[in-house]
């Protein structure tokens, strides 16, 4: 982890914060870590720290900043205020940003909290300062086929054949339904939406967290947010399919969408069976990375990880129970 000093050092070197006082350290992920940041005003910031883009970008910071700015209109996210591809003295680029308060979501309580939110974001139009994924089947299982053979060498070599044959299915299901979202807009999406990157508040809640937006269809977020192995994440949580069918009842009437709920419903689904892939397929190459001793890591984030692995078959099962 960077220590305070030089993060002090670099905010007043650039003037991002003249007057900075204090810096703590917040918490970090697999490809960053997020500081604190006090000046004598009272005021708080973030102050973001990248180490790695799941993207595959090398300039990733400024991509994040871009899609933060994007959804900035949306109130329901941080607001960006600066960013450095190459801060002198701190390892990767760098980010400040508003800091918001509130605690993480609980899936059961705070389900309606989350449509809303997405409702907003997913009513901006799309920028073109990012990736697009017009087909998103096809595009997340050809990212997880670059996850599953990053390392010839991993030693779950039965892991890897059931994701394979799994992937395989996915190619079937993109092809087989192939146009299906052809009537659709495209929109910002965040892809990452487990409950630790919502913070939720008495008058005001965020989804935080912007690494790996993209431009895609909002099935892609709706699926993600009722994924078991979203839910099951941080949290021993399992949407039953009545809470999802409600989850995605608010939404529809958030945004006023004329599409039938059955069919929102399904174009969901079909997301919500390619993204057990995706998150399956990183936890297959996490568990390589965190053997070989990952530098950004987290002890239960590893654990998760191993119980995901000794879970496949169950995990992957799911899928005819999604029909």
């Amino acid at each position: 982890m960077q220590d305070s000093a030089t993060i002090l050092e670099h905010l007043k070197r650039s003037g991002w914060v003249p007057d900075p006082i204090d810096v703590i350290f917040l918490a970090a992920g697999e490809y960053n870590e997020n500081h604190l940041v006090r000046d004598s005003a009272g005021r708080e910031f973030v102050f973001r720290i990248n180490h790695g883009s799941q993207l595959g970008l090398d300039n990733q910071i400024e991509y994040e900043f871009n899609v933060l700015r994007a959804v900035a209109p949306s109130g329901v996210t941080p607001r960006p205020f600066f960013f450095t591809p190459d801060p002198v003295g701190i390892g990767g680029g760098a980010l400040l940003m508003e800091y918001l308060p509130g605690k993480h979501l609980d899936y059961y309580r705070d389900r309606e909290t989350a449509a809303d939110i997405f409702s907003r974001i997913h009513s901006l139009p799309p920028s073109d300062d990012l990736i697009i994924q017009a087909n998103p089947v096809l595009d997340i299982a050809n990212e997880c086929r670059g996850l599953l053979l990053r390392y010839p060498d991993h030693h779950l070599i039965q892991e890897r054949k059931k994701l394979l044959d799994y992937h395989d299915e996915i190619l079937l299901l993109g092809n087989n339904t192939a146009g299906i979202f052809d009537d659709e807009t495209l929109c910002i999406v965040n892809t990452e939406v487990n409950s630790h990157n919502f913070l939720i508040g008495e008058g005001s809640s965020y989804l935080v967290d912007w690494e790996k937006a993209v431009v895609s269809y909002r099935y892609q977020d709706l699926a993600h947010f009722i994924a078991p192995t979203t839910t099951l994440w941080k949290s021993d949580y399992r949407y039953s399919e009545e809470e999802k069918l409600l989850f995605l009842k608010r939404y529809r009437e958030e945004l006023g969408l004329s599409a039938p709920l059955e069919e929102i419903r399904e174009k969901t689904r079909i997301l919500e069976r390619t993204i057990l892939l995706r998150g399956l397929s990183w936890c297959f190459m996490a568990c390589y990375e965190y053997a070989a001793g990952r530098v950004l890591g987290n002890h239960d984030t590893f654990k998760k990880i191993r119980f995901y692995m000794n879970e496949i078959d169950w995990f992957l099962d799911l899928p005819g129970r999604m029909t």
